[in-house]
């Protein structure tokens, strides 16, 4: 596996000591049933309070990576481990994993408030803390006033800010999200990322994170996995020496330059292991 980094120097001087490991895929391979190798043999160690990135190009196999990690496909090899895990009071591990899809998957026929309560409503939750949850989460993505608004009425990026909020009213401590701001015009897109990494900063969340973009990778990310397709893997992984919080004036500095050309480089080399034969 390749690594691409700054300086040995600066890494070393600017990053953190590696948190202790959340979850861990350890020789991961995935075999659809029409024969489709998707993953081979992948590995990968996600520390608690990680903002990882999975850079690569289409059919990869980083959304197939992300749905074994939430429980919502199995690997035909490998496993998935937690090696730390909170315990909930009956001494079941409390994984609290919330998913945000590339769509926001919102049911039209609900307003705003019903749709961010279907999490708590599937697990039997309601009342009064049910409601003072959902209002909370609202607020937290600046949707507080639109809670009676249906699907139709809201912007492309509104609705992604409710598919946000719907997840964050569990409270996960992992939260996955699969090209979020994909579909999105860049202005709505930068502001929603500001937006997730201030959330990000105060609820102090561990997010795995699938994109297509080198850009929005390096500016959100403590590291960036770069993967490879036909099969499915680990090409590199690049470790990003900036600390948190972050905001807009990081895109215009020189390391953040020099992070994506490095990015886009070694993405670029992956490009060409994929299409080799």
């Amino acid at each position: 596996m390749q690594s691409a980094r700054v300086s040995e120097t600066q890494a070393a001087a600017a990053m953190p000591p590696r948190p202790r490991p959340l979850v861990r895929m350890e020789g991961v391979s995935k075999v659809f049933s029409n024969g489709t190798l998707a993953l081979k043999d992948m590995s990968l160690t996600v520390g608690q309070g990680d903002f990882l990135s999975l850079l690569g190009p289409s059919g990869c196999g980083k959304s197939t990576a992300l749905r074994i990690i939430a429980g919502l496909g199995g690997a035909t090899e490998g496993a998935i481990d937690w090696p730390v895990a909170n315990y909930d009071a009956e001494g079941r591990p409390d994984r609290r994993v919330s998913f945000v899809f590339q769509d926001p998957t919102l049911m039209p026929w609900a307003n705003v408030y019903r749709n961010v309560r279907l999490p708590l409503s599937l697990k039997g939750g309601g009342g009064g803390a049910a409601h003072d949850e959902i209002m909370s989460v609202l607020e937290m993505v600046g949707l507080a006033g639109f809670a009676k608004a249906y699907p139709r009425e809201l912007s492309g990026g509104m609705k992604m800010r409710v598919s946000i909020a719907r997840a964050l009213v569990t409270r996960p401590t992992l939260l996955l999200m699969d090209e979020p701001f994909a579909a999105l015009d860049e202005i709505t897109r930068f502001k929603l990322n500001d937006d997730l990494l201030a959330l990000r900063d105060k609820f102090g969340w561990t997010v795995i994170f699938v994109t297509h973009s080198v850009f929005e990778s390096v500016y959100l990310s403590s590291r960036v996995v770069v993967m490879a397709a036909r099969p499915g893997r680990v090409f590199a992984e690049l470790e990003v020496p900036a600390g948190y919080p972050r905001d807009p004036d990081f895109r215009t500095t020189g390391t953040y330059a020099e992070l994506c050309r490095q990015a886009s480089e070694t993405l670029q080399a992956a490009i060409l292991a994929s299409v080799r034969p």
